[in-house]
């Protein structure tokens, strides 16, 4: 089972001015080939079908908590998405009509280089990737070979730090470089973690090929900060007890990557504190939530304070 926390896994900066085409290319850490759907698919996957749990208990562990932890990075990149689509929170009321449309209120959307992630999406993300191709199963490895699974898995993190890297440096907004800044940590953490079981497996130190690409995080300064505390060293269990079995391959006197600061690194109980969800100013002219939703928000009132 999933549990659902109401916070995002780290508060995101609110974005410096709406930038739909920074939005798109966030798209691709969402519904690229070696994004945050990919993962999360190829892992849950991967732990649904694992064979012999019990006896392999450690592996099952590491790949059904990684899971978890994959499920809320799709979550955030869709944050990061719909805020750049949605420019800074005003603060005004998204009350009233949406006014005249008839005189063109989102002419500059034919611009954009993602069209259908306003005229379908309604500004939200989806999973597609940058150019609006769909994520699809075609993406997901799971064969059972528990061997090939954990390669296949370290190659997707590598393949996942590289496209962040490539993102992030399209971007200059707050927002999307903290996306790509917090993921690289935790996508260099998983790929450490994937070379360490296969290193118990079979005895080769993968985890001497780290970082691919070769660029130490610290170079990247949305990264310094969680560095700084230790992220890079932690995996989480994101469950009150069960698969702490994993701390046998992550823990166990294993130590931080060369390039970043040094440290054992520890499995934690449960989940990061994790920060607010900014909520997003209705848009009543692109009919979001509606064209006039003010009977909408008498009764979601009337239902808030039955429910208190």
């Amino acid at each position: 089972m999933f549990l659902r926390v109401d916070k995002l896994q780290v508060e995101l900066p609110p974005p410096a001015k709406q930038d739909p085409n920074a939005a798109a290319a966030l798209q691709e850490l969402l519904g690229g080939k070696y994004g945050e759907m990919s993962t999360l698919g190829n892992y849950m996957f991967q732990s649904f079908n694992f064979r012999s749990k019990s006896k392999l208990r450690p592996f099952y562990s590491l790949v059904a908590a990684i899971t978890a932890e994959e499920l809320g990075h799709v979550e955030l990149v869709s944050n990061g998405v719909a805020m750049l689509n949605n420019g800074p929170d005003t603060g005004a009321e998204d009350e009233g009509d949406g006014g005249d449309i008839s005189d063109a209120p989102f002419a500059d959307m034919k611009d954009i280089r993602l069209a259908a992630a306003f005229l379908s999406g309604g500004g939200g993300a989806m999973p597609v990737n940058s150019n609006g191709h769909s994520w699809n199963n075609d993406m997901i490895t799971s064969t059972g070979n528990v061997v090939l699974d954990l390669l296949h898995n370290f190659h997707l993190e590598c393949g996942a730090r590289l496209h962040k890297l490539r993102v992030y440096e399209t971007l200059s907004d707050p927002t999307g470089r903290e996306v790509c800044g917090y993921l690289l940590v935790r996508g260099s953490v998983h790929a450490h973690a994937y070379a360490l079981a296969l290193k118990k497996i079979t005895g080769v130190d993968i985890e001497k090929m780290l970082p691919v690409p070769n660029i130490p995080l610290g170079n990247i300064p949305e990264c310094q900060k969680y560095l700084a505390e230790g992220s890079h060293r932690r995996l989480y269990t994101f469950s009150p007890s069960d698969y702490r079995e994993m701390s046998g391959i992550w823990g166990n006197g294993e130590q931080a990557l060369p390039d970043d600061p040094p440290g054992e690194l520890i499995v934690v109980d449960g989940m990061p504190d994790g920060g607010k969800i900014q909520q997003l100013t209705g848009v009543p002219s692109a009919f979001s939530p509606n064209y006039a939703p003010e009977e909408m928000f008498e009764i979601a009132t009337k239902l808030y304070k039955a429910s208190r």
